[in-house]
């Protein structure tokens, strides 16, 4: 019968070792996202996939604060980050650091996640939107293109949080370090 893993059996990196280690290259721009839980979970899915940085840009709150480590459960110690107070300037500052800028958001013309191959070499930004209008339309404008994850119910929305599970795992899965 199998039996869960030991917390030692994991090989968890420390703090110190988690932020020398090799990332993935991707990165999260969580634009305007109201919920401190929703960031904290942003924080703990990036840690679990590597992701490189974790932009925070507009009325997203910023670490350190006790809602956000509630669910980040130590990631916003170990996922650098930064804020931006404008979707313009983080935009700015993402084209000079060389990454592909994908909106995840459903819109006309948008690719299927499905569908979506990144290429080796590339650096890649995806950006979350508010949890209740979504995605800024002054990123749509601006970014590479949208990505949509395919959905077959009738609320055809998933929660922030899930949606970057979602990506990150579909990004590592295509991509190898």
């Amino acid at each position: 019968m199998p039996q869960k893993l030991s917390l030692d059996e994991l090989n968890r990196l420390e703090v110190s070792a988690y932020k020398s280690a090799e990332k993935f290259p991707f990165v999260f721009v969580l634009d305007d996202i109201r919920s401190m839980n929703n960031i904290g979970s942003a924080f703990r899915t990036a840690d679990a996939f590597r992701c490189a940085h974790v932009y925070l840009v507009g009325i997203t709150a910023q670490p350190p604060h006790r809602e956000i480590s509630k669910t980040a459960l130590g990631a916003d110690e170990s996922v650098d980050w930064t804020y931006f107070e404008s979707a313009e300037v983080c935009h700015e500052a993402l084209k000079a650091l060389g990454y592909t800028v994908y909106c995840i958001e459903q819109v006309d013309q948008s690719i299927s996640l499905h569908d979506f191959k990144p290429e080796a070499g590339n650096k890649y930004a995806f950006v979350f939107g508010n949890e209740v209008f979504g995605v800024n339309d002054s990123w749509i404008e601006a970014t590479s293109g949208s990505l949509e994850i395919p959905q077959f119910g009738t609320k055809h929305s998933l929660n922030v949080s899930v949606t970057m599970g979602v990506v990150a795992w579909d990004f590592v899965s295509k991509s190898q370090i």
